[in-house]
């Protein structure tokens, strides 16, 4: 790894942290489009197959928050480096999977590579100048969304052209290369949180977000009334009244309920879960909508090649927006970037619901989604790292990603119930039902720009001269710079 004495450039540091955080979220969404190959592929029912998207959905939310507080421990280059192997060794087992069973143990693995998102937030943090630390922030924030619409529009392109096992293959060539750069070039940071994990409530943390995620990725099939389910979110509310109580009490808590009770980072994680709701439960039917056959009267029928491709404008406007961020969040501040990004998102659910008769009208609305949602991924991101100390910017943005992951899981429950309400086992579902579906969407956005009028109001990054966040050869003076950032950004 790189030396204190022998820092490489930041941008160096950038590429890399891109290249991890890209591949990890390309694997968010590459098989979604696919799951019915699979299911023929590996000889199991549709029930089944979905687990090859929950397994990944469990885990990425069990292990981010995890990997950003011992990251924040023990370095975070290292666990970085560490989340890259995880995320190559599952890329492999699933390439070469031939049973449902052993792809679901791949996905599993492959989940603990969420790590990477608020590991590189955090080498951000530390090691950026100051003044580049939002840009940065909010590039790698925009990535995981753009990430996720590319893995939709790149999926039907590469099993066309080879098969479904180069979903794995492809992705699995950029992290080992991140992961061999990462160990060469990314300086590891001195700021760090001395003491222990506190396994009581990992476990704790653990056990309400698998009860919580499979009950609501279960509804759809078991009923949201049947005991399962109901069972299911009771156990989750016992086990976060439990985790609260024990991380509360405890002197090494893995998440610091004081640092939760911030009015940025409450405010900034309620905007997160609303916006998980509409981003994948966009990526999970839109697609399905483009592929319904025109004689159902609303269908566009098209292919799954072409459905992705729709989807196309999302992407590259989100990643134009996300880098535009930081130089908008200079400006602005990062809580009117949130907030506007927020009330534009609300427009383009509304032509999903009521105008998606035409490919244009689905293009336009793309895009301006895409304006939205990178303008308010890349705000939430900036908000967090600069309302929490530095020794806290892991594990505070792995749980911002985490409730994004979880509001993913409520959307695409709450779509799917929507969407087939009315239409038989065996029945496409009605053009009503998406009409719902995607005015669900657009409600759930109106909640998120309400919920940006309550993260305190930012000052501008600009406001004061730049500054280094951390100071690798002086660790004290990196302290104060990171008071510095916090104290500049946020009233």
């Amino acid at each position: 790894m790189a030396s204190a004495d022998h820092r490489v450039h930041h941008q160096v540091t950038f590429t890399v942290l891109a290249a991890g955080v890209g591949a990890f979220a390309l694997l968010q969404s590459l098989v979604t489009p696919v799951l019915p190959t699979i299911q023929t592929a590996l000889h199991t029912s549709q029930n089944t197959v979905t687990w090859v998207l929950t397994a990944y959905l469990l885990s990425a939310s069990i292990f981010t928050p995890i990997l950003g507080r011992i990251g924040d421990m023990v370095g975070k280059e290292r666990m970085f480096v560490a989340t890259l192997v995880a995320l190559a060794a599952g890329s492999v087992l699933a390439a070469v999977a031939t049973s449902v069973g052993v792809m679901i143990v791949a996905r599993v693995i492959q989940g603990v590579g969420g790590g990477v998102l608020p590991l590189a937030f955090g080498i951000v943090r530390d090691e950026f100048p100051r003044e580049k630390v939002a840009g940065a922030v909010g590039s790698l924030a925009a990535l995981t969304a753009v990430g996720g619409g590319l893995g939709i529009v790149l999926a039907g392109p590469i099993v066309d052209a080879l098969d479904y096992h180069w979903l794995f293959w492809i992705p699995l060539i950029i992290v080992a290369a991140a992961a061999a750069a990462a160990h060469f070039f990314v300086p590891e940071s001195p700021v760090r949180t001395p003491g222990r994990i506190g396994w009581g409530g990992a476990v704790l943390l653990s056990g309400w977000l698998v009860a919580l995620l499979l009950a609501v990725s279960e509804a759809p099939s078991w009923g949201w009334g049947s005991p399962k389910v109901i069972g299911l979110l009771l156990v989750a509310v016992v086990m976060v009244v439990l985790w609260v109580v024990v991380e509360s009490r405890s002197a090494h808590p893995l998440i610091d309920m004081k640092m939760m009770r911030v009015r940025t980072v409450w405010a900034t994680n309620l905007v997160a879960l609303l916006f998980g709701v509409g981003m994948y439960a966009t990526f999970a039917f839109l697609p399905e909508f483009l592929q319904t056959p025109k004689s159902s009267g609303y269908g566009l029928g098209e292919s799954v090649t072409k459905s992705g491709l729709l989807l196309l404008p999302m992407s590259v406007t989100m990643f134009v927006l996300g880098l535009a961020s930081g130089k908008l969040a200079q400006r602005f501040g990062s809580k009117a970037v949130l907030i506007a990004g927020s009330a534009i998102s609300i427009v383009p659910f509304g032509m999903l619901a009521f105008a998606h008769s035409h490919v244009w009208e689905i293009l336009v609305a793309m895009a301006v989604l895409g304006i939205g949602f990178g303008m308010a991924f890349s705000a939430m991101s900036n908000l967090i790292v600069a309302g929490v100390p530095a020794e806290q910017t892991g594990v505070a943005s792995g749980m911002n990603a985490n409730i994004r992951t979880i509001g993913g899981a409520l959307g695409a429950a709450l779509m799917a119930s929507v969407v087939t309400a009315g239409s038989g086992a065996h029945q496409l579902p009605k053009e009503s039902g998406y009409t719902h579906g995607f005015a669900l969407l657009g409600i759930a956005t109106v909640l998120a720009a309400l919920a940006g009028l309550l993260v305190p109001t930012v000052r501008r990054l600009a406001a004061r001269p730049a500054e280094p966040v951390v100071e690798m050869r002086h660790p004290e003076l990196g302290l104060v710079a990171a008071g510095t950032l916090q104290g500049a950004d946020s009233e």
